[in-house]
């Protein structure tokens, strides 16, 4: 077999991109292409045409041909089998299939019919090894970039090494008007003040010597240091506007013109002494943390691929003389689910009667304030119907023409009231972001990974089930899985409660006071 030329051509003659594979004059490929409509005008249904030198192998797409010129002496099936996976490249890198979109991606095509043919005979090749081939990364190119992004770098460090000797020298040059001596009286005039700010700081202070002496470094000599910097502040009575306070001065009046702009400006603040109290430990004795964590795949046809639940309960303390209790808990007596203490814990107390409590009860709890607590009990489940499960997604991806839509469905369970819903859909290599045509909620695109999020901030009895409905250009249905899904509840398979704590010390008097924690948290949740 051997392929003459593969080319695209409109209904009108117009050739769109045409690639010869073996040695031919301009003249005669233009007279071939030329040639081709006014053979497939006399009526005939067939997709081939033979002339006398050469055959045409061709297939409408749309309003344009695909065509291949092939000598008449190839074999004709595998031309057809060509010229399909020809036609199946066509639409992965043409965003359109008109006269604008071959054009705008002619050497794309190029390319990716040079990886199906090779000096006119067809390699063998799927669609998805043209792609890998075309997008190999370059040694160069990635060389290039990188010396661009160190130029880059370097300029920003000169124009901050710039940016900071310009401020330096205001500072100088401010300080230096400042400080200078203009006439003899304004000198007596700083060595008065100065001596009196001198006497106010010490109390009883120095001789009269010292006092001038001081007040002549402190407006003369430059200030190197933090240290220096504080006691002329607090010693000698400078003006209120001192060489710090204009640089900040003149920060917010930067800030203020940006803002007057339009910018957004987010000032730092930096943490105080009450700040730093404000985030402290728990306040209350005792928190105990029942925690969830969901690993699930739901296959896309419908039905669980795997289900594993694994919960844990933890116990901090506040202080460590508290730590000789027990705790008395309540499961949801759900069969399904194993319990498994920790090897500290009494196990024959808590099968009998649902209390925690170490096995030596002379000892205390540890406090378990480094980390998320002390593990007391954990349990797993990994039975479960479809029906048990917090969140079905269904998805459900047409090519209609140019355009794929995708319809996105979700039901929720009425066992649980789901909150920061975040359901992550994988999406092609766009350029722009898929048209949304209908959205339950509210989604973002993120076009550095190619993700659309659509996010439910709740999920209760008001709104069970939802839908999203976007377009993007024809893909496989594939791509848009595995589908990830993000979630939280404040509801638990488990059930488990904790009713009290029992003290072991100080006679049995009041139960001491506790808060509970409950949460269920999505770990590894998709749709594949």
């Amino acid at each position: 077999m051997v392929v003459l030329a593969a080319s695209i051509v409109s209904k009108s003659g117009k050739v769109l991109v045409s690639r010869q594979y073996v040695d031919m004059s301009r003249i005669r490929i233009e007279g071939l292409l030329a040639a081709f409509p006014k053979l497939v005008g006399m009526g005939k249904q067939h997709t081939y045409i033979e002339t006398d030198n050469v055959r045409y192998v061709y297939q409408p797409i749309e309003a344009l041909f695909l065509l291949l010129v092939t000598t008449k002496q190839s074999n004709i099936l595998e031309d057809l089998d060509t010229l399909r996976m020809l036609s199946k490249l066509v639409p992965e890198y043409s965003m359109s299939l008109d006269e604008d979109g071959i054009g705008r991606a002619a050497f794309e095509l190029i390319f990716a019919f040079d990886e199906v043919i090779s000096l006119g005979h067809k390699e063998s090749v799927t669609v998805a090894q043209v792609k890998q081939y075309c997008e190999m990364e370059s040694h160069e190119e990635k060389l290039h970039k990188l010396v661009m992004q160190s130029k880059i770098n370097d300029t920003k460090d000169v124009m901050k090494r710039k940016a900071n000797e310009i401020d330096k020298s205001k500072i100088e040059k401010t300080r230096g008007e400042k400080g200078g001596f203009s006439s003899m009286s304004s000198m007596g005039s700083r060595l008065d003040s100065s001596f009196s700010d001198m006497s106010i700081s010490h109390g009883s202070g120095g001789g009269f010597g010292s006092g001038p002496a001081f007040g002549m470094l402190s407006d003369v000599e430059p200030i190197n240091t933090k240290a220096k910097d504080r006691s002329r502040s607090s010693v000698t009575a400078a003006p209120k506007s001192s060489g710090m306070k204009l640089g900040k001065s003149g920060k917010n009046q930067l800030m203020e013109s940006l803002k007057a702009e339009g910018e957004d400006i987010i000032e730092d603040v930096k943490p105080t002494g009450q700040t730093r109290a404000a985030v402290a430990a728990p306040t209350d004795p005792f928190t105990l943390t029942v925690e969830e964590k969901l690993n699930v795949a739901l296959r896309r046809d419908g039905g669980i691929s795997s289900f594993d639940m694994q919960g844990t309960l933890s116990l901090q303390i506040l202080n460590q003389e508290d730590g000789f209790v027990q705790v008395q808990i309540e499961t949801g007596g759900n069969p399904d689910i194993l319990f498994k203490t920790h090897p500290n814990i009494n196990r024959e107390l808590f099968n009998s009667e649902s209390i925690l409590g170490l096995k030596r009860p002379d000892q205390p709890f540890p406090t378990g304030q480094g980390g998320d607590g002390v593990g007391l009990l954990r349990w797993r489940m990994q039975r479960a119907d479809e029906s048990m499960v917090p969140l079905t997604i269904n998805c459900w991806p047409s090519v209609s023409g140019n355009e794929t839509y995708v319809s996105i469905e979700y039901e929720a369970s009425s066992m649980f009231d789901l909150t920061n819903v975040i359901i992550s859909v994988p999406l092609p290599a766009l350029r722009d972001a898929p048209i949304v045509k209908q959205c339950d909620g509210d989604w973002r695109y993120d076009s550095r990974n190619s993700v659309v999020e659509w996010s439910i901030l709740l999920i209760d009895n008001s709104n069970r089930s939802g839908s999203m409905e976007f377009v993007v250009p024809p893909v496989d249905s594939s791509v848009f899985f595995p589908i990830s899904v993000q979630f939280a509840a404040t509801t638990t398979y488990s059930g488990l409660k904790v009713n009290g704590m029992i003290p072991l010390r100080g006679g049995g008097g009041a139960t001491p006071r506790f808060v509970q924690r409950t949460q269920l948290i999505t770990q590894n949740y998709q749709v594949v």
